[in-house]
């Protein structure tokens, strides 16, 4: 079977719009692209918390519909400009999207990463290139964390050099569960993880029973009433938090509160630039510093009741 894919450059207040009455005439799916990708023009969508645009398009977006190619695509641009009362019905181009295997093309994005020395992830349909390493079989999904960004990277990099075994850990933003499975596979005994995305939470359950991980997840409501007390309101030996800057800040108190005496607190999600105003909210409970770097990332490091901070690295490659 073939499609045929209407393409219609659009401004941003009617890019959203266009694409739900795309979606009424009869597409099959819609995407809104930036129509500046690749040029000086290009935005970044997405950022900081409280940097979101209020609606996910660009200034000057592309709004791509997939149709069969046999539908009528002028009438389909036609009923949903009308819908959606635009003075002129857009000019759009149509290009073939051939057949093909989508599963297997999709599968054959995602190849096993190589993290640290000895950390693999895995997606199902592969078989581990290295048996006797560490192997995390995950699969793409929408939880975020699979390895591929520097950020887990860093934290995972981390994990691997301090190996805790029996100690506690709590991954706070933990995704799709990936820090706390390599902790738990590392020899942590007890192991927790809360994320405020209850799809997430999900995912990261659904992950660790693949790995064969016992790690308990929680949204942030259901960690303050289970009956676990170092979960609800205990301390760690070790507290990784891979978020974004701004929640990071404000979270400075209670994250270093869930860190034990002589424990160790991991944060990342944290652009170079930002490290020092994250350490300097981190700055009256724990000291930390920057522990490595990772193309323009860093992961900060500190351990409660110390006062040096350990030394700056480079990440390794991998």
């Amino acid at each position: 079977m073939s499609w045929t894919e209407v393409v219609i450059e659009v401004a941003r207040e009617h890019a959203e719009a266009l694409s739900d009455a795309l979606m009424e005439a009869g597409a099959l799916s819609v995407s809104v692209e930036d129509a500046d990708e690749g040029t000086e023009a290009e935005q970044p969508l997405f950022g900081e918390p409280g940097m979101e645009p209020k609606e996910a398009a660009w200034e000057h977006s592309r709004v791509v519909a997939l149709t069969d190619v046999d539908a009528d695509q002028f009438a389909i641009v036609q009923e949903a400009a009308n819908a959606i009362k635009l003075p002129v019905i857009p000019s759009f181009t149509t290009r073939a999207v051939a057949d093909a295997d989508w599963v297997r093309l999709t599968q054959s994005q995602f190849e096993p990463i190589h993290i640290g020395t000895n950390i693999w992830v895995v997606p199902s349909w592969h078989e581990a290139p290295d048996p006797d390493g560490l192997i995390l079989e995950l699969d793409p999904g929408l939880a975020f964390g699979t390895g591929s960004h520097p950020t887990t990277r860093l934290c995972m990099e981390w994990l691997e050099a301090h190996p805790a075994p029996g100690k506690s850990v709590l991954d706070y933003g933990c995704g799709s569960g990936i820090l706390a499975m390599v902790a738990k596979k590392l020899g942590a005994a007890d192991v927790a993880g809360v994320d405020i995305d209850p799809q997430a939470i999900e995912s990261a359950r659904a992950n660790a029973e693949r790995n064969h991980c016992a790690i308990d997840f929680y949204v942030p409501d259901d960690l303050a009433v289970t009956p676990n007390a170092r979960h609800a309101t205990g301390q760690f030996d070790i507290v990784v938090a891979n978020i974004l800057s701004s929640p990071l800040k404000l979270m400075a108190p209670m994250l270093a509160g869930r860190v034990a005496a002589g424990g160790s607190l991991i944060l990342s999600g944290v652009l170079a630039r930002q490290a020092e105003e994250v350490a300097a909210a981190y700055a009256p409970f724990i000291k930390l510093g920057v522990w490595a770097e990772q193309d323009g990332w860093v992961a900060l490091h500190g351990t409660l009741g110390q006062d040096s901070v350990p030394p700056s690295r480079q990440a390794a490659s991998s």
